[in-house]
């Protein structure tokens, strides 16, 4: 789960972030932060709606390559 320092970081510089739900590039989620709680965050699209998700979903820039999800990773 993100923490609150990461999250605060984020909705203070306004980047962008991508929110990976599973293994499915199309599936991500893409927008600013701007408001979270215990257990969820309300992220900002593009075309302005808002999005309320879970927070252990994994949260990373938008301008970095898409990482693979702790869900799709092999466990040898």
């Amino acid at each position: 789960m993100i923490t609150e320092e990461q999250l605060d970081a984020f909705r203070q510089s306004g980047e962008p972030v991508r929110v990976v739900r599973d293994g499915l590039a199309a599936n991500d989620v893409y927008g600013i932060i701007v408001a979270w709680d215990d257990s969820s965050l309300v992220l900002r699209k593009v075309n302005k709606r808002v999005v309320k998700l879970s927070r252990e979903y994994t949260l990373e820039r938008a301008a970095d390559d898409r990482s693979v999800p702790d869900v799709m990773r092999d466990e040898d």
